[in-house]
């Protein structure tokens, strides 16, 4: 019986595959620029973009693995903020989600919100708007209706001390379309930024 990879397992082989694809040591040789805008294609160079095929072709591999073997997406992570250590499930961003993901996702999202509300309190609230390109002020009744159209939640961290941003990422549908907009308007999300009184968010 052959063996079959750990969630774990599947994250080292992309990572080690991805390493080797940026170093050259795998092109996809068929992959060219576009050919849609002679202009633009002369920016981009031949090298990078077989470089890009040869690992997003090795990745829609593992996934349909993922998907024939049924192996979970996620990875628990855990984070440390105002000495708070906080352990909750995402899923990789190199791998993709199954449905029985989904219902842990769920699951933890109100645990997630809670531990966020906490390291938050007393920080301003802003809403990401246009990927990032600027934020917008929001209230808490803002955030409660975020929240009740929302279906999973995920938590990162940037700066220290009085310039420490604390992102919470409220999403629905599939986590990896839901990265860049992919899959909207079946799935997508919405990054709340939290902050100092006074302090604009990094982005």
């Amino acid at each position: 019986m052959s063996k079959i990879y750990s969630t774990e397992e599947l994250v080292k082989i992309l990572t080690d595959e991805r390493r080797a694809c940026m170093n050259g040591q795998r092109l996809n040789l068929a992959a060219t620029p576009s050919g849609i805008n002679p202009l633009i294609d002369r920016f981009v160079k031949s090298d990078g973009i077989q470089k890009f095929t040869a690992y997003n072709d090795f990745r829609n591999t593992v996934h349909r693995y993922q998907r024939e073997h049924q192996i979970s997406g996620i990875v628990w992570q855990t984070i440390t903020i105002k000495d708070r250590a906080f352990r909750y499930p995402k899923i990789d961003d190199q791998l993709i989600s199954l449905n029985s993901d989904w219902m842990i996702l769920r699951a933890a999202k109100a645990a997630i919100v809670a531990f966020w509300q906490e390291v938050t309190e007393g920080m301003d609230f802003y809403l990401s708007m246009n990927c990032g390109k600027f934020h917008q002020p929001m209230s808490i009744r803002d955030l409660d209706r975020i929240l009740q159209r929302t279906e999973w939640a995920t938590l990162t961290h940037q700066g220290k001390d009085h310039t420490l941003e604390i992102l919470l990422q409220l999403g629905w549908g599939r986590p990896e379309e839901a990265l860049y907009h992919r899959g909207f308007p079946e799935s997508g999300s919405e990054y709340i930024h939290a902050v100092s009184p006074g302090i604009t968010p990094l982005g």
